[in-house]
């Protein structure tokens, strides 16, 4: 356990809820959570920010995950697959990271993620549709998915990172035709898998500072439970307002990363 202040793990606590919150619903909890471990471990390692990210992490996106299945229609194998997919890919991308120049790259993902804004905000229906509507799952479409979806965005992850887990939403909703709560909770199985793969990676260079992360997965858990019933409860529409949230904040983290 670091040697921080009481105001300062109470900060981390707050930052770990709103993480969970936004992680259940679309993905993004990252944009939270990484700043804050930065901010508030700023003597240590940023390695060990990641590491300690992906053991809270994994607990909120577990429960999450459970809650989901439990009262939405997600087909687990497939998410599962796409899952093992995006494993493989994030280990592909992480041998490549080395010689990727995120100067070059940043400002093509802002590109595409205004544009993927564009798009959402121009087609109100896309990601809406009730479940019951629609189409069934081809092995065509399933099999699109876990090459596109769980490999190209894994090895997306990987290489670079950020927003991964809204690339998800998007990719599942786009490649399957899900509605967007289906995909958010898709989403979730995918990001047990490749939270896991990270996790034992950083365990093993040990910079998993686990004291912190068990006290701060719990309000992880907690934001990341309420946050996975809110989208169940409100819907596509409410799932794709927070969407909207989360891909503009991206892009101007992305911005000033690039030009501040």
């Amino acid at each position: 356990m670091p040697d921080i202040s009481l105001t300062t793990l109470l900060l981390l606590c707050a930052a770990a809820l709103v993480a969970g919150w936004i992680d259940a619903v679309v993905g993004g909890g990252g944009l939270v959570m990484l700043p804050a471990l930065l901010l508030g471990l700023p003597n240590l390692h940023h390695t060990y920010a990641l590491g300690t990210n992906k053991a809270l992490a994994i607990v909120g996106t577990s429960g999450a995950a459970v809650t989901y299945v439990r009262k939405a229609p997600v087909s687990v194998g497939t998410a599962v697959k796409v899952g093992l997919a995006a494993l493989g890919g994030s280990t592909a991308g992480a041998f490549f990271a080395a010689g990727i120049d995120e100067a070059v790259l940043r400002p093509l993902i802002m590109v595409v993620l205004v544009g993927v804004a564009a798009f959402v905000m121009f087609k109100p229906s896309f990601g809406t549709q009730a479940a019951d509507k629609r189409r069934e799952l081809t092995r065509a479409r399933v099999v699109t998915a876990i090459l596109l979806v769980g490999g190209g965005i894994g090895f997306y992850d990987g290489m670079f990172g950020p927003g991964t887990g809204t690339f998800l939403v998007l990719g599942l909703t786009a490649v399957l035709h899900l509605d967007l709560v289906t995909a958010s909770a898709t989403a979730k199985i995918v990001n047990v898998c490749t939270n896991a793969g990270a996790l034992v990676m950083f365990a093993y260079q040990g910079t998993v500072l686990w004291q912190l992360a068990a006290i701060l997965a719990v309000f992880n858990l907690a934001g990341a439970m309420i946050g996975a019933r809110m989208a169940l409860s409100k819907g596509a529409e409410f799932v794709r307002g927070v969407l909207l949230f989360v891909v503009f904040s991206l892009v101007a983290k992305l911005a000033f990363d690039q030009w501040a």
